[in-house]
């Protein structure tokens, strides 16, 4: 017993010091790579204790809300657009924010220039002299001095590079998940840590955000480079996971390493923390689950996992099935929300980027005269021809409102829009069929939304589900991308097929993108991984893992 308690020890106490290494480095830059489940979260507070005004950015949304109740009283935490929407409001008064706008601008510049541009691309990329810019400007200003997300970073940059002496200081910024930023938002970062000291945290084997032109280049270049200014640490214990999917990981960077995946990552160690608790969960779950299913039988193979598990643990436990699309990842909710699992949440974080008419709507209760509010919903109310004749006129030198410049008949039909949602929203009377007719023109089907809700009160008669306890577990659904940021104690990941984890039609084409997705996907698991294959054909990805860390469902 003495040995294990000194085994235990030793690891609490090397994690320890690589905790105390950073925080006591004198280096007023510190960049941190490290894996899943090493104790980032840990660092922030100790690195954190005892200051007064500090500052915590990060991509993730879903971060913001956990990293404020775990650093609540310790730091401000914020994405990086709600920053830079609170410094401009500072410069320069109120600051609005419409998330889509420049996919608004972006079809203007169709219309108006006979050419699509690609805006977010040009602010990523620090693309600042492009002349596309100043019609971009242009359209900003007519819809109201509306900023998008990508916009609102890019000005706040360009404000303090040329007004340096208003950068903020702080006693300390922390900036976690490094890995996807992009140059825009490096800048931004380049820029505050010239008046505070900055830590830098994050992942390269967990970049999945190139869609927004982030690259794993700005952490690597940062930890790797002899002259980039930062003292550079890693963090090599996982406590999150067990041991298999710890060394399952492993499996996985090696065998990407060595068929020329993943070149330039930073190699850094990432190792099981030895621990009483977490050896107990390893025992009891040593292997990574593995079965071919073909779709519809992937959820009554969930709802069997799930009920083994619950004769296994006696005792709550959470879930999370993770699927590489939107449509797969319906279909088995809607399969086990009728089978009696009456607590699963859908999380879709991954929002559409064409602006949905409740938004204008939603923008023209706050306006009603709002140049952006009706520019969105004439989109839907007129025909293309009239529409893209609007989009003209409002183009042309000191030109109208949209409010003065429609017809009647679509002022009329807006206004009643309007006056039923003003209604729902101040919870007074509204009649049934104006509801329907709203609800039907915002793309909400009344007749299916009552149709599951008495599906579900029918089901909830004679529940599939032998053990009542089972009905209420906590049962998180997601995308791969949807994942970020959460963990639970099971995780599913369905569809475990090449068809899916490669992107390319050549399924020999693998990208350092695909392989970072499943590691993300892996590692959200504490205590064990299910993955689920809906093709004969063995996935490439599980031949990447020793045999002997795979157990075989059927």
């Amino acid at each position: 017993m003495a040995e294990f308690k000194d085994k235990y020890d030793k690891a609490h106490s090397e994690r320890e010091k690589h905790v105390e290494t950073i925080v006591n480095s004198p280096s007023r830059k510190k960049i941190v790579v490290a894996g899943p489940g090493t104790g980032k979260t840990y660092l922030f507070k100790k690195i954190l204790e005892n200051k007064k005004k500090t500052l915590t950015l990060t991509f993730v949304n879903a971060l913001v809300e956990d990293l404020s109740l775990e650093l609540c009283g310790l730091s401000d935490v914020k994405t990086l657009h709600s920053f830079a929407r609170s410094m401009l409001n500072d410069a320069s008064g109120d600051v609005k924010i419409f998330p889509k706008l420049s996919e608004i601008i972006r079809e203007d510049a169709e219309v108006l220039l006979g050419k699509e541009i690609d805006f977010n691309h040009l602010f990523h990329n620090r693309d600042d002299k492009n002349k596309d810019l100043s019609f971009y400007e242009q359209r900003r200003n007519y819809y109201n001095n509306y900023y998008g997300y990508s916009d609102v970073v890019f000005a706040i940059v360009k404000h303090f590079e040329n007004k340096r002496e208003k950068i903020p200081a702080y006693e300390q910024i922390v900036v976690d998940e490094f890995q996807d930023f992009n140059k825009l938002e490096v800048s931004l970062i380049d820029l505050l840590s010239d008046k505070s000291p900055v830590l830098l945290t994050g992942d390269d084997d967990q970049a999945l955000y190139d869609f927004k032109s982030a690259s794993a280049d700005h952490i690597r270049q940062r930890h790797n480079g002899p002259n980039s200014g930062y003292a550079s640490f890693n963090l090599p214990y996982c406590s999150r996971c067990t041991r298999v999917i710890v060394e399952t990981v492993n499996d996985i960077i090696n065998s990407a390493t060595k068929n020329g995946y993943l070149e330039g990552r930073v190699n850094k160690p990432f190792q099981y923390f030895e621990d009483a608790q977490k050896d107990r969960q390893s025992n009891q779950n040593p292997k990574i689950i593995y079965g071919q299913f073909f779709d519809n039988q992937i959820p009554w193979f969930i709802n069997q996992q799930i009920e083994e598990i619950g004769k296994e643990v006696k005792d709550r436990f959470s879930v999370l099935i993770i699927s590489p699309t939107k449509t797969k990842l319906h279909l088995i909710v809607n399969v086990l929300r009728a089978k009696g699992f009456g607590n699963i949440e859908s999380i879709e974080r991954m929002e559409g980027k064409e602006p949905t008419l409740l938004e204008g709507l939603k923008v023209l209760l706050d306006d009603k005269i709002s140049n952006l509010g009706w520019r969105i919903v004439c989109k839907y109310i007129l025909d293309k021809r009239t529409f893209d004749n609007l989009i003209k006129e409002t183009s042309k030198d000191k030109a109208k409102n949209i409010f003065d410049t429609v017809n009647t008949e679509c002022k009329n039909e807006v206004r009643g829009l309007l006056r039923v949602l003003r209604a729902v929203r101040d919870e007074k009377p509204v009649t049934e069929d104006e509801l329907a007719i709203v609800l039907k023109k915002v793309g909400f089907c009344p007749y299916e939304t009552t149709r599951k809700i008495l599906s579900n009160e029918i089901a909830s008669n004679h529940h599939h589900i032998a053990n009542a306890g089972l009905r209420k577990i906590p049962i998180k659904a997601t995308t791969i991308q949807g994942s970020k940021g959460l963990d639970s104690e099971y995780v599913f990941i369905t569809h475990f097929d090449d068809t899916y984890f490669i992107k390319d039609k050549d399924k020999k084409k693998i990208s350092d993108r695909d392989i970072c997705n499943f590691l993300v996907a892996l590692t959200r698991a504490k205590r064990r991984v299910i993955l689920i294959s809906s093709k004969k054909r063995e996935p490439t990805f599980l031949k990447w893992i020793t045999k002997d860390h795979i157990e075989k469902k059927s």
